[in-house]
């Protein structure tokens, strides 16, 4: 009787699709320029319809109209002259266009926009045009990416970014369809170095902070999928500053079938280290080699490859610092002498071989081959004698900032001999097929991680002469982790998507829907992700859309969260588990005759077999188990556009909560006392709010002189005492706000071709830049001064902050050719 009535339904449903398609006629096409190239983000609209579209990254477009009347079809793109096709429709024919666009000879001013093409789903593509003129000490597309909505950075030295509740830990980021890991003992921003993205090579951009498709594989907050460039002629740029420089080669052989792009980049911090209290001898190096290339072997296949050399070299020797800390009523200095110094490097290599076939012009098949090696070894004495003092908090008083009592003295000597070797090697499979039905997506790939570490790392705390913890029978160190052992695993993954469209009258929904299948050698277990996602174009307003998407996402321990604050290791360690829901809206619109664009979206993330962690500075270290659950829950939302025309400008806003709790199975298990046993308490990346702002303008009277204004807000960010014993005590520190401003002078004219500038560059400009225009002190994380006993109104531990960086002048120069 059922299996009548599922029948009887699907009959139904059958006759009931098959009626509404046969009133429709598909129209679909692709658009090129007059060089062949496919066009992303054209804008094809029917006016007598008042419906449209815009091109994908491939230059197709596909529309859906219920009449047979004939039409014209508008094309239309920035830089582009505007062109409009005329068809005549027939019931059961379903045409198919090629466009040519013609570059418009108009002469324009130089014009940037950001995120203009259609989404896929959660999935955004960025524009980083405006990458060399965002004011910051780190120019790179993760600097971008930490002003979009759910993204928080709260360190200038640091690349990394946290997303919607996680830590940097949770971000895929791919180049190419490879997955691209960074060194893993660093536990600060000033020794992290270049991102292994380098901008100058990038040819888009495509970001999703949550609820992204089963093509990207397992991690738990967000993908970052980075194409590089295929060039088409020589071409370079070279860029200069007080803190770096980069150089870029690409060019392509005559008959376009071999291309090549390289670049070479040097980083240092030096310069800008010395606005921390911290003084001393910095001698920070980093130095990053990229290239890029690819040969078409016959008109169906190519051959590509992806190499990187990465070396950073953290040298430095401290000699003193001071510090003032506290509130009004309670204010502290704290003057430290140092010796010993830090010798930190970190060497990376990786290499990703590509083959590529299309047997078909609309099926794509991939087979590729990576290997990542990382060679890391931290190694520090630092001896530190330290004096605590009581300032003059008197107002008028004329010693009014000066110290007026000795409080505490002490000393500590840090240790670490600390090695890492790590190698990952990557064999996938990846296919794509497109169909009248939808698009198909497959893939399969096999990966070696393997891992030889060796930790040695203690603290011995002096107060008044008393070793903390204190003993009457031995000295004991405060903090101890040891660790020496190898291990290796073997993972594999497999995923299935189907991407289709569905019409309604002049609307459609576009649904798709995927599977994602982990093995684990470590665990010997499977693990399944079922994920959906749905987008809805209303027929009334082609320029407002609606998404939903939701799915499971499993990511697996990578070494560090085996690890526990001790050092100690656990290879049963399971794979935490997310449960993303994401809705939103996505809204173009036309506002003082300017394109503009606002997105909104809410979301809720459920987190199984949380391994609990601490932070200090970009050092995230792990509770070594899967402990705790818990949640994230936020709202985000975005405008962007031409807020002064022809410069592209935005604002980000961001509402959010996370949080967690150890369960009841673990509260005895766990290395540490669990305070208040069954309550949730705030995850280290808990923050309310976080708004940023990049904006733009130029001088009236003269296009050539433009301002560039970044600023951040971030409220405040728990983090922990010390003793990592104990669970659930939780501390606030400062909220982050910063700003920074640069001015550029545009020294060639694109309305101007006599001069030897312009006929030496395609680009040449000069910039300055003030970082931290405001001064501000920012919390980075904190210095435990603690004390043998409580000795008058001194607490027992006292919470010194460590600054970020302070105001500083930059100047660059950049150039393209």
């Amino acid at each position: 009787m059922i299996s009548k009535k599922i029948l009887t339904c699907s009959l139904f449903l059958s006759l009931f699709f098959t009626a509404l398609f046969s009133q429709r006629i598909i129209v679909t096409g692709t658009v090129v320029d007059t060089n062949n190239r496919p066009l992303d983000a054209v804008s094809v609209y029917i006016p007598a319809l008042q419906t449209g579209t815009v091109t994908d990254a491939k230059g197709f477009f596909e529309l859906s109209v219920s009449t047979t009347e004939v039409l014209n079809l508008v094309f239309s793109n920035i830089g582009f002259e505007t062109r409009t096709e005329r068809i005549t429709l027939q019931e059961g024919v379903f045409p198919v266009l090629r466009v040519v666009l013609s570059p418009s000879l108009i002469p324009i001013e130089e014009i940037t926009i950001t995120e203009r093409i259609r989404r896929e789903g959660t999935l955004t593509r960025i524009d980083i045009r405006s990458i060399d003129f965002l004011p910051g000490a780190s120019r790179s597309v993760e600097s971008i990416i930490q002003t979009m909505p759910g993204v928080t950075s709260r360190n200038e030295f640091s690349s990394q970014y946290s997303v919607r509740g996680g830590n940097f830990d949770e971000n895929l980021v791919y180049i190419n369809g490879m997955e691209i890991y960074r060194p893993l003992l660093i536990r600060s921003g000033q020794q992290e170095g270049l991102s292994i993205v380098n901008p100058d090579m990038v040819s888009s951009v495509s970001f999703s902070a949550g609820g992204f498709d089963a093509r990207y594989g397992d991690k738990m907050s967000s993908v970052l999928d980075i194409r590089y460039r295929r060039p088409e002629s020589f071409a370079g740029s070279a860029s200069a500053s007080l803190i770096g420089g980069n150089l870029h080669l690409e060019g392509a052989s005559d008959n376009q079938k071999f291309t090549q792009i390289a670049s070479l980049r040097y980083k240092t911090n030096a310069y800008l280290l010395g606005t921390l209290e911290t003084k001393g001898e910095y001698n920070p190096a980093f130095t990053d080699f990229q290239t890029f290339l690819t040969w078409r072997i016959t008109g169906k296949s190519e051959l590509s490859f992806i190499g990187n050399i990465s070396e950073n070299r953290y040298n430095f020797i401290p000699e003193t610092r001071e510090t003032t800390f506290g509130t009004f009523q309670n204010s502290y200095g704290l003057k430290i002498y140092f010796e010993g110094q830090e010798l930190s490097r970190f060497r990376t290599y990786f290499g990703g071989l590509a083959w590529e076939f299309r047997p078909t012009a609309s099926t794509t098949l991939t087979l590729s081959g990576s290997a990542y090696d990382t060679r890391e070894s931290e190694t520090f004495d630092v001896l530190g004698q330290y004096l605590i003092n009581q300032l003059d908090n008197q107002l008028g008083s004329i010693s009014f900032g000066d110290s007026i009592m000795n409080i505490g003295i002490g000393g500590f000597l840090h240790h670490a001999r600390n090695f890492l070797d790590a190698r990952v090697f990557n064999f996938a499979h990846q296919g794509s097929s497109a169909t009248a039905a939808g698009s198909l997506y497959w893939g399969a790939s096999v990966s070696r991680e393997s891992f030889i570490n060796t930790m040695n790392e203690w603290k011995l705390l002096d107060s008044a002469g008393y070793s903390i913890p204190y003993s009457s029978s031995s000295i004991i160190l405060n903090e101890r982790i040891f660790s020496d052992y190898s291990l290796s695993n073997l993972k594999w993954t497999a995923h299935l998507m189907h991407s289709g469209k569905f019409y309604f009258s002049s609307s459609f929904l576009e649904i798709t829907a995927g599977l994602r299948a982990l093995y684990l050698s470590q665990t010997e277990g499977w693990y399944i992700s079922p994920r959906v996602g749905f987008t809805y174009y209303p027929g009334k307003n082609p320029n407002l859309h609606y998404f939903l998407s939701g799915g499971v996402y499993h990511q697996p321990a990578f070494f560090k969260e085996m690890r526990n604050f001790y050092g100690n290791l656990n290879q049963s360690v399971e794979p935490q588990r997310a449960f993303h829901i994401v809705a939103g809206a996505d809204y173009q619109f036309w506002w003082w005759n300017r394109p503009f664009r606002f997105v909104s979206e809410a979301y809720y993330k459920y987190l199984r077999n949380i391994v609990p962690y601490v932070t200090d500075n970009v050092r995230i270290l792990y509770a070594g188990g899967n402990y705790a659950e818990g949640y994230a829950a936020g709202m985000d939302f975005k405008i962007n556009g031409e807020f002064v025309r022809g410069l592209e400008s935005w604002a980000s806003l961001s509402f959010m909560g996370t949080r967690e709790r150890i369960t009841s199975g673990n509260a005895g298990n766990a290395p540490f006392t669990v305070l208040k046993p069954g309550e949730f308490v705030s995850r280290p990346t808990d923050q309310l709010v976080n708004f940023s702002m990049f904006f733009q303008d130029f001088l009236p009277t003269n296009p050539n002189y433009k301002v560039h204004l970044q600023m951040v807000f971030g409220s405040s960010l728990p983090f922990h005492p010390p003793q990592k014993d104990v669970y659930g005590r939780i501390f606030r520190m400062p909220s982050y706000k910063r700003v920074d401003i640069g001015f550029s002078r545009e020294l060639t004219s694109i309305d101007r071709a006599d001069g030897r500038l312009n006929r030496l560059f395609k680009n040449l400009w000069l910039g300055a830049e003030i970082f931290n225009l405001l001064g501000i002190k920012n919390t980075a994380s904190y210095l435990w001064i603690n004390s043998v006993a409580i000795d008058g109104d001194a607490p027992v531990n006292m919470a010194v902050p460590n600054y970020l960086s302070g105001r500083l002048l930059n100047l660059k120069l950049s150039a393209r050719f």
